[in-house]
Order: C-alpha cells, then sequence, then structure tokens
C-alpha cells in the first residue's frame, strides 16, 4: 500500500543535475582521481557486475512486518491505520511515482548495449540484461499497482533537456504491455538454473522472471484492473502462470515437503525468489516480533480461525456459545489440538516453548512452555497474567496473547536478535501454483483448480478423507473463488499478500463486515490453580484451567474499526508530486481527476 517516496523523482533530478552541472565554473574543473569514473565502471567486468547487485540491493523485497494493514495482525489498541479506517484524501496518500530504480536499470541498460565482448562476455551480457529488465518490470508494476498507467521512460534522459523531462502519463494498459514486454525478454535472456548455484543463488532466474510474469497478468485479469470480467485476460494469467509452473517443475522446483520448515531448510526446491540473510553483513531483526518487545504482528481472531481443522473442514466458532462450559472445552480442544500443520508453525501461541533458544524463568530450563495467559478483572477488564507465572519476565505482553511465529530466526537469543538470518522468500512454488488455480477456475477449469488446493492442504498435513478432497466442498466458479481466498489468507500469512489480494478483488467487504478487530483470550479459572510452566497447552490438564474468552474489539474503542471506502480503488498521486511535474501529470478519475487507470 505505500511506495518509497524519499527518492528525488525523474523530473526533479533532472532539473537538479541541470543547476549543479549551470553551477560549476570551469576555472575550478579538474580530475579527481580518488573517484571512480564511468569509464572505469564499463570497462571493467566486476564493476559492472557491482552496479547490477546495486539494483538489487535497493530492489530486493525484505522480511515484512506489516500484518496490522489487513486482518492478519494487530500491533497495538488504536495503533490502527487511517486508510483501513476510511480516513482518507488526496494530500494524506501514501502512494508515489519513484523512477531511482527504473533511472538506474535504465542507465544500466543503455551502457550495457556500448560494452565489448572483450569486457563482458556476450552471453554474461545478455543474462544482465535480463537482470536489469527484470527489475525495471518489477520497479513499473509496484506503481502500477498502486495508482494505474506511470509515465513509460526507457532510456537514460538529457538532463540538458529539461521541457522533455516532464512526461505525461501513459495509459495502464501500455504500462502493462511494457512490463510484459520486459518480463518475456528477461525470460529469453536468463537460465532456468544458473550453472553456478552456490556462487549466484538469489539472482533472478527465467523461473522467477515467469512466475512474475503470471503474478503480473494475474493481478491485471482480476476485478481491480479487470470490472467487466474480460475472459481474454484470464486466458493471458492462465498461459503465463502454468508456464511458469510447467517450466519450473522442469528446474527442480516443488513443494518443499514440510510447511514448517520452508524457512529452515534454505535453499530448498520451493525456493524462487529470495533474498539471503546472513550475519554480518546483512542480517535481520525479529526482535520487532517477540513477546514482550514490540509485539508486531500479534494475530487477530480472524486470522487464527482461518487454519481448517485436520480433516479441512473450517474451524467453528460461535461466540454466544462460549459461555457453556462443554462447547468452550470442546472449542479449546479443537483450537489446539486439531489444526492443519501451518497453524503452529505460523502463529505463536502462549502455553508452548518460545520460539527461541534462552531458558525461561522460573525453572530456567530450555523448551519451557512460556505462558501468555489473562486474568479477567471485570467485564471487558483483563490483565495478562505472563509475569505472574514466569517471575522477572519484563516487557509488554501486547494485546492478544498470540504471536507470529514464521519465519522467526530460532537459533538466535532475544539478546543476539538483531542477528536473525532466515533468509526472505519473496515467491515461493506455492504461489505459482495458486496464481494458476485461481486463473484456471476464472476459466471454468475446475478440476485444475481443486487439484491446486488438494496439493497444498496435502502438504499442510490434512487428511485426504472420503473420496481424496482434503475437506473441500467448492464446486462452482463462485465457492472455488471463495476457497481461494480462504486457502491464501493461510497459506500466506505474514507473506504481504494479503491487503492486495483483498484490494485486487475489490473484496473489502471481508474487512468492513467484521467491523472491529477483534480476538480470542485464554483465561485462567482460578488464581490459585495456575498453569506450570513445564505444562502445554496441546494438554488437557493445562487446557481444564482455561476458557476462551472474546474480545470484540481489542482497540477499546468503537470508532476504531474497517471502513474502507469502497469509491477509491486505485491510489491518489502526491499532489505535491503534480505540481512538480508543472501538472503534466494528471490525477486518477476517483480522486477528481481526468486520468481513467483503467484504460
Amino acid at each position: 500500500m505505500k511506495l518509497n517516496n524519499k527518492y528525488v523523482k525523474f523530473f526533479l533530478s533532472g532539473l537538479s543535475a541541470v543547476l549543479l552541472m549551470w553551477g560549476c565554473k570551469k576555472g575550478l574543473d579538474y580530475p579527481n582521481n580518488g573517484v571512480i569514473g564511468p569509464e572505469m565502471v564499463w570497462g571493467d567486468a566486476n564493476m559492472i557486475k557491482a552496479y547490477l547487485n546495486g539494483i538489487y540491493g535497493k530492489s530486493m523485497p525484505e522480511w515484512p512486518f506489516n500484518g496490522a494493514s489487513s486482518d492478519e495482525a494487530i500491533n497495538a489498541p488504536k495503533d490502527f491505520g487511517n486508510y483501513l479506517r476510511g480516513i482518507i484524501s488526496e494530500a494524506g496518500t501514501n502512494s508515489g511515482l519513484d523512477y531511482n530504480i527504473i533511472d538506474r536499470a535504465n542507465f544500466f541498460l543503455d551502457e550495457l548495449v556500448t560494452v565489448p565482448t572483450t569486457v563482458l562476455p556476450d552471453e554474461l551480457n545478455k543474462q544482465y540484461t535480463g537482470e536489469a529488465k527484470f527489475w525495471r518490470a518489477w520497479s513499473y508494476w509496484r506503481m502500477v499497482n498502486q495508482v494505474g498507467g506511470v509515465p513509460i521512460i526507457l532510456h537514460k534522459q538529457d538532463f540538458n533537456d529539461v521541457p522533455g523531462l516532464f512526461k505525461p502519463r501513459n495509459k495502464t494498459s501500455e504500462c502493462v504491455a511494457q512490463i510484459v514486454k520486459d518480463l518475456d525478454s528477461a525470460i529469453l535472456l536468463l537460465p532456468g538454473v544458473y550453472s553456478n548455484a552456490a556462487a549466484d543463488y538469489g539472482r533472478i532466474t527465467k523461473v522467477a522472471a515467469m512466475a512474475m510474469k503470471g503474478r503480473v497478468l494475474l493481478n491485471y485479469a482480476s476485478p481491480l484492473f479487470n470490472p467487466t470480467n474480460d475472459p481474454a485476460r484470464w486466458q493471458a494469467a492462465y498461459d503465463a502462470c502454468k508456464a511458469a509452473v510447467d517450466f519450473g517443475a522442469t528446474q527442480g522446483h516443488d513443494l518443499h515437503p514440510r510447511f514448517h520448515t520452508i524457512w529452515t531448510d534454505e535453499r530448498n526446491k520451493e525456493v524462487i525468489m529470495v533474498n539471503q540473510f546472513f550475519y554480518p553483513g546483512h542480517s535481520n531483526n525479529f526482535g520487532f516480533l517477540r513477546p514482550g518487545a514490540d509485539n508486531t504482528n500479534q494475530p487477530l481472531l480472524s486470522l487464527l480461525l482461518a487454519f481448517p481443522k485436520k480433516d479441512g473442514s473450517p474451524m467453528e466458532f460461535d461466540k454466544n456459545q462460549l459461555n457453556n462450559p462443554a462447547y468452550n472445552s470442546q472449542f479449546m480442544t479443537d483450537f489446539y489440538t486439531n489444526r492443519d500443520d501451518r497453524f503452529f508453525s505460523t502463529i505463536y501461541c502462549g502455553g508452548t516453548p518460545q520460539p527461541t533458544p534462552e531458558e525461561q524463568a522460573p525453572g530456567y530450563i530450555k523448551g519451557m512452555s512460556f505462558w501468555s495467559v489473562w486474568r479477567q478483572d471485570g467485564v471487558d477488564k483483563y490483565t495478562n497474567i505472563a509475569q505472574t507465572i514466569h517471575p522477572g519476565y519484563g516487557g509488554n505482553m501486547g494485546c492478544t496473547g498470540f504471536f507470529q511465529r514464521k519465519g522467526i530466526d530460532t537459533t538466535v537469543n532475544t539478546v543476539d536478535r538483531f542477528k536473525a538470518q532466515t533468509d526472505w522468500v519473496e515467491m515461493r512454488y506455492a504461489e505459482l501454483l495458486m496464481n494458476y488455480g485461481e486463473c484456471a477456475n476464472e476459466l471454468g477449469k475446475s478440476s485444475e483448480a481443486l487439484d491446486v488446493l488438494k496439493r497444498i492442504r496435502k502438504r499442510a498435513g490434512i487428511t485426504a478423507g472420503v473420496g481424496g478432497n482434503y475437506g473441500l466442498t467448492a464446486l462452482t466458479i463462485t465457492d472455488i473463488r471463495e476457497a481461494y481466498i480462504n486457502e491464501r489468507f493461510v497459506e500466506f500469512a505474514f507473506e504481504d499478500k494479503r491487503f492486495n489480494d483483498l484490494r485486487r478483488w475489490k473484496r473489502y467487504d471481508i474487512l468492513n463486515n467484521q467491523m472491529g478487530r477483534h480476538g480470542l483470550y485464554i483465561t485462567v479459572k482460578d488464581m490459585n490453580n495456575l498453569p506450570l510452566p513445564y505444562e502445554k497447552i496441546t494438554s488437557a490438564d493445562a487446557r481444564a484451567k482455561l476458557t476462551a474468552n472474546y474480545i470484540d474489539n481489542l482497540d477499546g474503542d468503537g470508532t476504531y474499526k474497517f471502513n474502507l471506502d469502497l469509491n477509491h480503488w486505485f491510489y491518489a498521486l502526491p499532489p505535491s508530486q503534480i505540481s512538480q511535474s508543472k501538472n503534466v501529470l494528471l490525477q486518477n478519475k476517483e480522486w477528481g481527476g481526468t486520468f481513467d487507470p483503467l484504460q
């Protein structure tokens, strides 16, 4: 939902360069031998590669900690984005044009054409061209997906031609055609697997470029860009997504056998596109997610209930029956002991060992359960009692009692949390499959669409059941579409896909219908009979000491609720960028302008 807006925009970059040139005096010009000149870069293969690596470094996505941008999570009460609450304005937009990577890629591609084979072999020149075109397409799509059509610039600009720096917006259809053209070129030029797999792991492959093409065309076929449901767009998306799935399989890609170890068994066959993290040099910090720290990405009830049971059937929940002890007990049993494998792989629950190697008070035993549970002090008044069960444990225990587990580097102590090394997998084979299956469904290929869901669910440990349907009951296009919405929510939780999925489907109603952000407080029945540190929530004896309570509004204020505006699907261009362009850039229709992002 947000684009990096810190870089100087393409038109201002040109003006700044012109002003700098005008401000230089000839008498002060002299060669500076302490810097790297352009001729040194394009005459050295290692420097050329370093320039390309710089594009990677500024483009490759990192671990997202943004579950609160949808119905996945909450960070803190009343920490609720205005856009989600329906508080929007043209001036308050978070979108914008950022040509930083495009400018670098254009410069790289233009210079690469002049590099002789004595410096860079033809095969390597073609590979680098494919990589740069991928990143140019990536950067263009990031903008087009937000605001619709943008100015298409494919070569380095002449800063002396000041009027020529101000380019109007191209149609969205023209932009998508150019993005696909760049990706098609990358597909032709890139290898499926690099010959030096160890040294080149993480570089964009033919499979990644094909997957990106499928991702773009899937979005372009979805209701956001395709309100008339043009079947030709779905066919194009289907062809691209299926090609990525099929070719990826020939290159050794497949679902990793165990969902839980996708992020610990690095360089596995499911990885399509990855940002590698390592210490020192490029480590990550998962301290934001750990209990007692910043408590980022605390799962909401909507996500907690989204994971199906082991037989694939939905996790049923009736908040009005929680006062019935028998119902509450059975719900707790199903909730903790009858879920598919993705549940505990994605979500950390109180009453299980913390996903860190340090010892826990008071027994200081590694692997001891950590109890993030609640005491009820009155109507809608609760206190987290983790510090009562674990004396000396410090920190704010958050507002849900649940935390993100997916991807956490479990090899580092809390004090070394900034040394985390878990790779961020931006694309994995599961996405390629799900994209293909969704397109198949929209074209009426129900059996193909269901086969994909069955593969995903089988890997999640769901039992095949009678007829081998893995709990799936959908038969119609509409029902299968809903099944994909639900399955993507679970499969890709905390992977920065949920909000974009809801937006491209134009399904903000899924958020708005929830109204407040709901929670589930696991509450002790008797303060004189607390869970013991060595007990686990999966034990019936431990659960007998607890009850589940429904929290209607974790923000504690009824004005804080999902209320997304259903008349604004594309974001506005910042007024400052429009004025900086001398009004060459036009505002989107939804925001009072004349530009139609659907053309």
